[in-house]
């Protein structure tokens, strides 16, 4: 397993990184096949907890599983601790409802189509002053796999995303399915003009 460790703010001491490296490698034991891990470490000081570790951890797995937590602690161990310990119920709950040999297809819940939007004009504003423009704070790239909605909605929820990008292994196109507020999903199908 390939590991990498991030720190947005601050350095990891060899033995802070060798404590990552020991706990993520226990998770292997639970799951073959996880080719990389990135960790991703940020302290910041909160006003009612004092100084407090963040620890995001993204495995990438054979067939082009994602599994990813996070979770904060005061003290790093204690969070990479915690970490691990979703990671592997992620991972036993990914094997054993989905995974197994000769598994009967689940009934998924009904897939609500989005429907078209449509533009309403704005009065103009009266006000002069412009709002500051929106600005992109982060860029991921990720490779497309092709999957079928099912696939892609039990993606969905072991990342703990609100939406999914994904390519269709029917049509072979780029969609995007997301949670509707009802608990339904919804998926956002484009279609060239």
């Amino acid at each position: 397993m390939e590991l990498t460790v991030k720190s947005r703010n601050g350095k990891i001491t060899e033995r802070q990184r060798q404590h990552i490296d020991e706990k993520l490698s226990k998770l292997a034991r639970y799951m073959d096949g996880i080719t990389s891990a990135t960790v991703e470490v940020h302290t910041e000081m909160q006003r009612n907890a004092g100084e407090m570790h963040r620890v995001q951890v993204t495995l990438v797995g054979e067939h082009g599983v994602y599994l990813r937590a996070e979770e904060q602690a005061p003290d790093l161990y204690t969070a990479v601790d915690a970490v691990q310990e979703v990671l592997q119920r992620q991972i036993t709950r990914y094997k054993e409802k989905y995974w197994r040999r000769g598994r009967p297809r689940r009934p998924v819940e009904p897939v609500v189509e989005a429907e078209p939007l449509v533009a309403v004009a704005e009065p103009e504003a009266t006000v002069s002053e412009e709002p500051p423009a929106p600005a992109v704070i982060r860029t991921k790239q990720f490779k497309l796999r092709p999957m079928f909605t099912e696939d892609a909605i039990e993606q969905m929820e072991l990342l703990g995303h609100n939406f999914f990008v994904f390519q269709d292994a029917e049509t072979m196109r780029i969609c995007v399915l997301y949670r509707r507020r009802d608990g339904a999903y919804g998926l956002i199908v484009p279609e060239a003009s």
